[in-house]
């Protein structure tokens, strides 16, 4: 039973999972096998701070305050080429749900059920289906297949060229992240579970699940698939690596040990999607550290303590991440060295960074996107996309940065050369 209170929020939304215990981790390949019971989601508890009073006090007040916006000039023009709606959108329950690319369409899901499809260059709606269902993750994208999952643990595939649909999985409890498609899908769910389903028919293949803790931040990784590897984050701090056909496990490393004495001092989720660069495992955790792992054995390369929930993003030279408390970081990959940082943004509950061209974006809690030049963290120009909060990190697909609001809209950007603007 899920039961959910919520409050005035302030933008940061901080939630909490409280998990009944689970058994250690397992692999579980007996075709029959459909689920791991467990004892079940006792509560989800949703704490924002009400305007203009503090369950803890007036500084705290301050020190959550989101920064106001700063007046600057900007450096690049951002220009809107496309703007479509999903659905219906949602603003309360931080969904997973964001945009995905097979280079020249962009499919994305709305909570109320409804999957699309566009055209990535011009924003002409290709196809559009509903599966009547409370979508929460996804969609992902592989092997010609659109897939979604949803508040109660049904994953469904759709065919990527019409949105007809393939076929209906359940995988015993809520999916808050993209599932991921290579030699089957796989499914990272709430309950700790990585679940591999058949790709032709949705048939379980395997399963695996790691122990987790009473109290966690609502929200998951997805998994990610490279090569031979099916390799996620979980809400105990640990990365771990699987064989992607059997689910036999390759690695398990503790990134962020938990620390403190209240088990909400002790989070330590790893909720942000990990990135798998050449062989590099880059992760982040919230109450935690950044760190980077050897893909073949785990081994941790390197790491330094940094909190964040929303993630990270990477070009060729570094790192971005977003902090919980809305820092803005870079260093260097190779050596973790920090090339800068800043709080322009503090306590705007920001997403992950994407790299784009040589900026660097992020969206917030107003539906802002900001732009900042990757070398120096200069703030080089900003566009509302939305009223909406803007959960989903941007997406780059070739020129363009693809942005989906909480509000169910989506949208492409491009910045504009001088050439272009003739």
């Amino acid at each position: 039973m899920l039961v959910s209170l919520q409050m005035a929020r302030q933008p940061t939304d901080a939630r909490l999972q409280m998990l009944s215990p689970t058994a250690p981790v397992s692999v579980d390949n007996a075709p029959g096998s459909r689920r791991l019971l467990l004892g079940g989601l006792a509560a989800v508890l949703v704490i924002g701070a009400v305007p203009g009073c503090s369950w803890f006090g007036a500084d705290e007040i301050d020190e959550s305050t989101p920064a106001e916006l700063v007046d600057f000039e900007p450096s690049q023009r951002v220009r809107k080429v496309w703007k479509s709606g999903i659905g219906d959108g949602n603003e309360t329950l931080r969904l997973g749900l964001a945009p995905a690319s097979d280079g020249t369409r962009i499919f994305a899901a709305d909570h109320d059920g409804r999957v699309a499809a566009f055209d990535a260059a011009r924003g002409k709606r290709i196809w559009r289906v509903k599966t009547r269902l409370p979508l929460a993750g996804g969609p992902g994208y592989g092997n010609g297949q659109v897939v979604v999952g949803s508040s109660d643990g049904a994953v469904v595939s759709l065919l990527a060229e019409n949105g007809s649909e393939q076929w209906r999985a359940d995988v015993g409890s809520e999916v808050l992240a993209a599932p991921a498609v290579g030699r089957h899908v796989y499914v990272r769910t709430v309950d700790g579970k990585l679940v591999a389903l058949n790709l032709s028919d949705g048939t379980q293949v395997w399963f695996v699940q790691q122990t987790m803790p009473r109290l966690s931040v609502r929200g998951t990784g997805s998994p990610v698939v490279d090569r031979n590897l099916v390799i996620c984050g979980f809400d105990n701090g640990r990365v771990a690596a699987f064989d992607a056909d059997d689910g036999s496990v390759v690695w398990d490393v503790l990134v962020t040990p938990p620390a403190g004495r209240t088990e909400v001092e002790r989070m330590s989720d790893m909720n942000a999607n990990v990135l798998v660069l050449g062989e590099e495992v880059f992760a982040v955790g919230y109450q935690g550290r950044l760190a980077a792992l050897a893909r073949e054995s785990g081994q941790i390369l390197w790491s330094l303590e940094f909190s964040s929930y929303s993630g990270l993003g990477a070009d060729l030279a570094n790192l971005y991440v977003s902090g919980e408390d809305g820092t803005l970081l870079a260093v260097e990959r190779s050596t973790a060295r920090e090339r800068w940082r800043h709080d322009l943004l503090r306590n705007r509950d920001l997403t992950a960074p994407a790299a784009y061209g040589s900026s660097v974006v992020v969206g917030d809690f107003e539906g802002y996107l900001h732009f900042f030049e990757a070398t120096t963290g200069t703030l080089q120009a900003r566009v509302r996309v939305d009223s909406s909060r803007i959960t989903a990190p941007p997406l780059v697909v070739n020129d363009l940065v693809y942005v989906m609001s909480d509000g169910g809209k989506l949208a492409a950007y491009r910045n504009v050369t001088p050439s272009q603007e003739n």
